[in-house]
């Protein structure tokens, strides 16, 4: 096998690395570059930012990221997850369960935790098979279509309005507001780009973008009409139960809740599914390898999530002086784990640049390593990779891309914007 991004073997020059620029984030292949020259250089490496932010500390490989990410004594969340530098104020108004430790995270986790357990996603396998046959037929009928808006996002979108139980005509605008708010620093998405003036008069807003308000008030709505009955939705959850530390949920952790769900169960599916699907494009031999046995597809989803790395990083924030990979951080610091490039790591994969759907062993971190924060949803969204990919293969005879495949303008998300492709029909 041949990686497709051969040019990832090339490292950038160290001083060359930047992570804080957005823009070296567009073209699929600079990112890699800079996370090779990092594992191999500078792999704990101090990356500056420009003003009002005061820069972070990189983590790169597999080792110091599974360390960071289970110490949340050492590392914590409350200071925020992403990037943007928040006051005190605005952590009280933007906190969601992702910027909890401790006893406050588990009970908020625990409020659906058993949803996104195996007792209860292994109920929705019919469902989610139904689901996939009918998003397939929709789009392969087609013959040439974008794969991102006929698949990967309708796909994802039609599971999450089921668990949320709101009328599939609502789905186009679970996308909407996710794109605008994930991508928030995409010029194509974003009503308010996160670096500009006009982003300050949001600053109390999750990721500072105007469209979380559209949100909060949908999900006021689903809240006030569910609350007091006796539905098994997420929705109905949220608001009839109260979390196991006896708190209840005040309206705006129910907000940055519900929030968290839309955003969360689309956008990584979505671009999960997306690179896996280009991935096997550019690799007819791996397709032709599932074509064959399909008995494979559980071990290649592994590889899918690995090779997609739809989250780039997330942030913690050091308690204390620590020393991690020879560096002394301080108390204070930004600490940023760079899971994509620990899914990278030549000490943990063998021929990490190769796509290989047979991969053994595969320890990548794209849900986490070891943590509190391991993503809820982690096997839901497994569950609806296998399916999509099983019930997809058989169908095409061929597949190729027809035209330019552009990438989200962000360091968070790992996203693809557009993927044409055409297809023959097996």
């Amino acid at each position: 096998m041949t990686s497709p991004l051969p040019e990832v073997h090339e490292p950038l020059p160290l001083d060359e690395v930047n992570l804080a620029d957005l823009d070296n984030f567009t073209d699929g292949v600079t990112p890699w570059r800079m996370f090779h020259t990092l594992r191999h250089q500078d792999p704990v490496h101090w990356q500056p930012e420009e003003a009002p932010n005061s820069g972070f500390w990189s983590v790169t490989r597999h080792a110091d990221i599974a360390r960071v990410d289970r110490d949340a004594e050492t590392f914590t969340s409350t200071k925020f997850v992403n990037l943007e530098e928040v006051d005190e104020d605005q952590i009280k108004r933007r906190a969601s369960m992702l910027e909890l430790d401790g006893v406050r995270h588990r009970a908020m986790r625990s409020l659906l935790q058993r949803q996104f357990g195996a007792s209860i996603i292994n109920q929705y396998a019919d469902f989610l098979r139904g689901l996939t046959a009918k998003t397939l037929d929709a789009a392969l009928a087609k013959g040439s279509f974008d794969f991102v808006e006929e698949v990967s996002a309708d796909f994802p979108i039609n599971v999450l309005a089921r668990l949320l139980d709101v009328p599939p005509e609502d789905n186009q605008q679970l996308i909407d507001w996710g794109n605008r708010i994930i991508g928030h620093t995409d010029p194509d998405y974003a009503d308010v780009l996160l670096e500009s003036e006009e982003s300050e008069q949001y600053r109390d807003l999750p990721f500072r973008s105007p469209a979380s308000l559209e949100v909060f008030a949908y999900g006021r709505e689903l809240a006030r009409q569910r609350r007091g009955g006796d539905g098994t939705d997420l929705i109905s959850r949220l608001v009839n139960q109260t979390p196991r530390d006896g708190v209840p949920l005040s309206a705006q952790d129910f907000d940055n809740y519900f929030l968290l769900l839309v955003v969360a169960g689309n956008e990584t599916t979505r671009h999960s599914i997306s690179h896996a699907m280009l991935a096997l494009i550019n690799n007819p031999d791996q397709l032709d390898r599932l074509r064959k046995d399909p008995s494979l597809i559980p071990t290649a989803v592994e590889e899918f999530l690995r090779w997609a790395s739809p989250v780039y990083h997330f942030r913690r924030t050091a308690t204390r002086d620590v020393e991690l990979g020879g560096k002394r951080i301080k108390e204070g610091d930004k600490v940023v784990m760079w899971y994509a490039s620990g899914n990278r790591d030549e000490q943990v994969f063998g021929n990490p640049y190769d796509f290989d759907v047979a991969r053994e062993n595969n320890d990548h971190v794209t849900f986490g390593k070891g943590s509190p924060h391991l993503c809820l949803g982690n096997l839901l969204a497994r569950t609806e990779m296998r399916i999509m990919f099983e019930e997809l293969i058989p169908r095409i005879a061929d597949i190729r891309v027809t035209g330019e495949v552009p990438r989200v303008r962000s360091n968070f998300v790992n996203g693809i914007k557009k993927l044409p492709v055409e297809v023959t029909l097996a």
